[in-house]
């Protein structure tokens, strides 16, 4: 695998993927909108008023997973799939950055 190449995504049900896309939205609205992170109230506005889609398209996909009897979550092979799809660092951006003084 060449340093550039992500490794591949795990195996995982369509109902599984999107899970991980809609928690991937909704992560990266809290982003926008932390205030620890933010440049301006307008922007944070606009996801503030995106989230609630986005969390309501989450919830729609956990009920998919469990209607269609996915009553587990693989969170090892979840996390797999949030690490090569940057999880980390989007989920970073819904943290307080490090106080610059200490």
């Amino acid at each position: 695998m060449r340093a550039t190449e992500l490794p591949p995504l795990p195996a995982l049900t369509r109902a599984e993927g999107e899970f991980i896309d809609r928690y991937l939205e909704v992560l990266d609205q809290l982003g926008r909108i932390n205030p620890a992170r933010g440049d301006d109230t307008y922007s944070a506005l606009r996801a503030a008023q995106a989230l609630a889609s986005r969390a309501a398209a989450l919830r729609d996909a956990l009920t998919l997973m469990h209607e269609r009897g996915e009553a587990r979550i693989h969170a090892a092979t979840l996390a797999r799939a949030l690490r090569v799809l940057d999880g980390e660092r989007r989920a970073g951006r819904v943290t307080v950055p490090p106080d610059p003084t200490s």
